[in-house]
């Protein structure tokens, strides 16, 4: 029997264009990137302020972020060519999301590393009981 979907009760079909966005703005480095651009910034000072990323994974997020209308691109000439990147009016609109996300994760980031903690314990219990019912046969 069919279940009774309501407004309040999405189903996210495979080719709802909303997957896809929310998957290439709502990545870990995408969030950062759009945090970091708060002023118009070169691509080694985003990269400065993003401990761990790597020029690839960077120059990815960028060119994403570009292709969904969320930065802007902008080549500097002069003595040294360089690139700036800017956040367009679409990319601004997402800092008071995230920032409320982000405070989120502040306010709850202890009772989250508690329960990471709690979890990683219940496996490795379960790891060692079940390594002993293996040596015990």
């Amino acid at each position: 029997m069919d279940e009774q979907v309501t407004e309040h009760d999405p189903i996210y079909r495979a080719d709802c264009p909303s997957r896809v966005i929310l998957d290439q703005i709502a990545d870990k480095w995408s969030m950062m990137v759009l945090a970091v651009l708060s002023e118009p910034r070169r691509f080694n000072a985003i990269k400065r302020r993003l401990d761990g990323v790597t020029q690839r994974v960077l120059t990815q997020t960028l060119r994403k972020l570009e292709r969904n209308g969320m930065v802007t691109r902008r080549v500097l000439h002069g003595r040294v060519l360089g690139v700036e990147y800017a956040l367009t009016s679409l990319g601004r609109s997402l800092q008071g999301p995230f920032s409320i996300l982000f405070d989120w994760t502040l306010e709850n980031i202890d009772e989250i590393q508690h329960c990471q903690g709690s979890y990683d314990a219940r496996q490795d219990q379960e790891a060692a009981i079940s390594t002993a019912e293996r040596g015990a046969s």
